[in-house]
C-alpha cells in the first residue's frame, strides 16, 4: 500500500510539472523552438503521467497515451534537427524517424491484442516489449545525434533540454528492461520511474528557463557532495529493483539469492571506493567534464595560504613543501634548497630520506635558474621529455620511484630552491593548467623562503649588534683594569722598598688578574685572526699538553704513526679548546672524553668524542655552524662556528656525526705535513 500511494503522488506530481513546462517555454528567449510541437509533447507525456497515477501502467488506455507521446516526441526531435541547420533532414535520418513511428504504432496495435483473450496473448506481450525496447533505442539514438548537431549551434539551455530529453527515454529503456525480465510493473518500479519523472521534468524547466547560454555554476564540493547522494540514491534503487527481480525469478532460491547479491553488491562498492586511484580517476573525470576548469582555483589558494600561514603545525621549510604537494594530491614532498651553486637535500614531507644523494645537483640548478621550466620526471624516464630538461634530471632522481614533478622555485630571477613532488595515486601527464598553478604556486613559497632567509640574516646581525654592545662594555671594564695597572706600575718606581706598598700591589694584581679572567669567562672566546701561514705541526705534543691542562679526565688515544699536520699551532689549539670544552659540558660528570689522533695517506685526523645527550639531524645541519645559535643556556653559540672558520683557513674541514642520547663526534681533518717538511 506504501508503494502504491507513494507511485501515485510521484507521478501526479511528474504530471504536474510536465503540465507547467509548456508556459516555461513559451516565455524563454533563447534558442528557437518549435513550440507547438513542444507544447504537444510536454501535453500529452503529463497525461500519460497521470493516468499512469489515475487508472495504472498496464491499462491499455494509458499505453495508447503513451503511444502518442512518444510520436509527439519524435515530431518535436525532427522539427529541432531542422533547426540546427538541416533544411531537410537527410534521408536516412528521415527513415529511422519513419521506422521508430512504425514500430512505435506496431507496438501499440499489439497492446490492444493483449488485452483481448486470445491463444497468443502471452507471445504478444512478448512481443510488444521488444518492441518498445527497440523505440526506446532508436528515440535514444536520436536524441544523441540531436545533442551533436547542436554542440555549436546552440545555447546551452537547449542542449539541457536535449539530454534531460535523453533522460527521459533512458528512464522508459531501464524500466521496459526490467518489465521483460519479469520485474512487474508495480511497486517499487513504479516509485523509481515517478521519481525519475519528477527529475526529468525539473532539469527540463531549468533548461527551457535559462536565457541564452547556461552553464553548471556552483562549487566543487557541493558538486561533489550532490553527486555523492545522487550515487548512493541509485545504488539503493538499483538493489531494491534487483532484489525485486531476483524475488520474481529465483523461485524457491529467491532468499538465498538476494542475500548472496546484497552481500556481494555491498562488498563491491566497499573495494571500489576504498581505492584511492580510482576515487582520484572519478574526481579527475568530473572535474573535466562538469567544470571549465580542472581547479578551483579560490579554494586551491585559500588552502595553499592556511598551510603556509600555520606556523605551529610544522617549520617553514616543510610547510613549503605540504602546500604545494597538496595541489596536485602529491603525498610526499622534498625541498631543494639553493647553496653554493648546487641543490642539496632540505626539509621532507613524508619522504625518505635514505634515497637522497651526498653531493649536491649543480648541472639541475643551473638548468632550472636559466630556464625556470617544471620537469617531469617520468617524462624523462620514458624518453619523452625535453633534452635540455632529461640532461639536467640527476640519475638518483631518475632511480627514486616516487619521484614525480620538479617545480623550480625563482624569486626576482634567482634560484631560492626546488621542491620535488612524489607521485600521487593517480599519475598523469601535466597539463597547462598543472603548469600554470604550479609556477604560481613556486613564485609563491620561493618568496616566502626569500623573506625567511632574509629575516634570519637581519635577526643574525642584530645578534651580532647585541654581542658588540657587550663587547663594548667589556672593553670599559678592561680599560678600568689597565689604568689601575698602569698606576700601580708607576708607583711602583717610588714606593717599591715599602713592604706595606708590595703586599697591595700583590693583591692589586691578584684582584685585576681575577677580573680579567671574569672578563674572559664572560666574552667566551677571542677573536683574533690568523697570524701565520700553516706549517708542519706535530699533534701529538699538542694534544698532551691540552690534556694536561684539563680539570677532568680526558682520555688520549694516539696511532703508531707520527702525526704531523699542516696547521697554525695557535689557531689549532684555540679550536681544539673549543671542541674539548664543549665535549666536557655536553658529558655527565663520570663520562670521560676521548681525544683520537689517527693519520691516512693523506690527512691527519683528530676526534674529540663524548657520550654527552647529542644533537639531532636538523640541529646539525641547519644551527650547528652558525654564530649565536646554541643548545647550552646562555651560550653565544660562536664556539662551533669559529673553529669550523679556523680549520677552514688552514685547509682542513670538520665533520659531525651525533645520535641524541649516545653521544657526538667532532672529527678534525687536517692536511698531512709532507714527509720532506716534517723531517725539515
Amino acid at each position: 500500500m506504501l508503494t502504491a500511494a507513494l507511485s501515485l503522488w510521484l507521478h501526479a506530481l511528474a504530471a504536474l510539472l510536465f503540465a507547467l513546462l509548456p508556459f516555461a517555454a513559451s516565455r524563454t528567449g533563447g534558442d528557437p523552438l518549435p513550440r507547438q510541437a513542444l507544447a504537444a509533447a510536454l501535453g500529452l507525456t503529463a497525461l500519460a503521467a497521470l493516468a499512469t497515477a489515475g487508472i495504472g501502467a498496464e491499462e491499455i488506455a494509458t499505453r495508447f497515451v503513451e503511444t502518442l507521446r512518444t510520436l509527439a516526441w519524435l515530431a518535436f526531435l525532427l522539427l529541432l534537427h531542422r533547426r540546427a541547420g538541416e533544411p531537410r533532414p537527410p534521408l536516412a535520418l528521415g527513415t529511422v524517424y519513419g521506422v521508430v513511428a512504425l514500430v512505435t504504432v506496431a507496438a501499440m496495435a499489439l497492446d490492444m491484442v493483449v488485452t483481448s483473450p486470445s491463444p497468443i496473448t502471452a507471445d504478444a506481450a512478448s512481443v510488444a516489449l521488444l518492441l518498445h525496447l527497440l523505440v526506446a533505442v532508436g528515440v535514444l539514438v536520436m536524441v544523441q545525434a540531436l545533442h551533436s548537431a547542436l554542440a555549436h549551434t546552440a545555447g546551452g539551455g537547449l542542449r539541457w533540454t536535449v539530454a534531460a530529453l535523453g533522460g527521459f527515454w533512458l528512464i522508459d529503456f531501464a524500466v521496459l528492461t526490467l518489465a521483460y525480465l519479469g520485474v512487474p510493473m508495480n511497486g517499487l518500479l513504479l516509485v523509481a520511474r515517478g521519481a525519475a519523472l519528477v527529475c526529468v521534468a525539473a532539469a527540463m524547466g531549468l533548461g527551457l528557463q535559462r536565457r541564452g547560454d547556461w552553464r553548471v555554476r556552483m562549487s566543487r564540493t557541493v558538486a561533489y557532495q550532490s553527486l555523492t547522494l545522487v550515487a548512493v540514491g541509485a545504488y539503493f534503487v538499483l538493489l531494491a529493483l534487483a532484489t525485486s527481480a531476483l524475488a520474481t525469478l529465483g523461485g524457491a532460491h529467491a532468499r538465498l539469492l538476494q542475500t548472496a547479491f546484497v552481500f556481494g553488491a555491498t562488498a563491491a562498492i566497499l573495494a571500489l571506493v576504498s581505492n584511492s586511484r580510482l576515487r582520484g580517476w572519478v574526481k579527475v573525470k568530473l572535474a573535466k567534464h562538469l567544470f571549465r576548469h580542472r581547479y578551483d582555483y579560490r579554494a586551491e589558494w585559500l588552502r595553499f595560504t592556511e598551510t603556509l600561514g600555520a606556523p605551529g603545525a610544522a617549520p617553514l621549510d616543510q610547510r613549503i613543501v605540504r602546500a604545494l604537494a597538496d595541489l596536485t594530491a602529491s603525498p610526499s614532498g622534498l625541498l631543494l634548497v639553493a647553496e653554493e651553486g648546487g641543490l642539496v637535500a632540505g626539509a621532507g614531507w613524508h619522504w625518505d630520506r635514505a634515497t637522497l644523494p651526498l653531493s649536491a645537483d649543480q648541472p639541475l640548478a643551473t638548468h632550472l635558474e636559466t630556464t625556470g621550466r617544471i620537469i617531469e620526471v617520468d617524462a624523462v624516464r620514458l624518453a619523452q621529455a625535453d633534452a635540455a630538461d632529461a640532461d639536467a634530471t640527476p640519475d638518483w632522481m631518475r632511480e627514486v620511484d616516487a619521484a614525480w614533478v620538479v617545480v623550480p622555485l625563482l624569486h626576482r630571477g634567482a634560484l631560492v630552491g626546488a621542491i620535488l613532488l612524489g607521485r600521487p595515486a593517480l599519475a598523469r601527464r601535466l597539463d597547462w593548467e598543472d603548469f600554470d598553478l604550479l609556477k604560481a604556486a613556486g613564485r609563491q613559497v620561493a618568496s616566502y623562503l626569500a623573506e625567511a632567509r632574509a629575516q634570519e640574516a637581519l635577526a643574525e646581525a642584530q645578534r651580532f649588534d647585541e654581542f658588540n654592545r657587550r663587547f663594548a662594555f667589556l672593553l670599559h671594564d678592561i680599560k678600568n683594569l689597565v689604568s689601575q695597572l698602569a698606576l700601580t706600575a708607576r708607583n711602583a718606581e717610588r714606593h717599591a722598598d715599602n713592604p706595606a706598598f708590595r703586599a697591595d700591589m700583590i693583591a692589586t694584581l691578584r684582584d685585576s688578574s681575577d677580573r680579567l679572567n671574569a672578563l674572559l669567562a664572560r666574552l667566551g672566546q677571542h677573536h683574533r685572526g690568523r697570524s701565520e701561514p700553516p706549517r708542519p705541526t706535530p699533534l701529538l705534543p699538542l694534544l698532551e699538553r691540552l690534556v694536561a691542562r684539563q680539570p677532568r679526565q680526558v682520555r688520549l688515544v694516539s696511532g703508531a704513526e707520527p702525526a704531523i699536520a699542516l696547521a697554525e699551532p695557535a689557531a689549532l689549539e684555540q679550536l681544539l679548546v673549543h671542541l674539548i670544552q664543549n665535549a666536557i659540558e655536553a658529558s655527565p660528570a663520570d663520562a670521560p672524553v676521548t681525544l683520537a689522533l689517527a693519520t691516512d695517506e693523506e690527512n691527519a685526523i683528530i676526534d674529540v668524542i663524548d657520550r654527552g645527550c647529542g644533537m639531532s639531524p636538523g640541529f646539525v645541519r641547519n644551527r650547528l655552524f652558525k654564530p649565536f645559535t646554541s643548545s647550552k643556556p646562555g651560550g653565544f653559540g660562536l664556539g662551533t662556528f669559529e673553529a669550523q672558520q679556523l680549520v677552514q683557513g688552514m685547509g682542513g674541514r670538520i665533520e659531525v656525526s651525533s645520535r641524541e642520547g649516545q653521544g657526538t663526534r667532532f672529527r678534525v681533518v687536517l692536511r698531512a705535513a709532507p714527509a720532506v717538511e716534517a723531517a725539515a
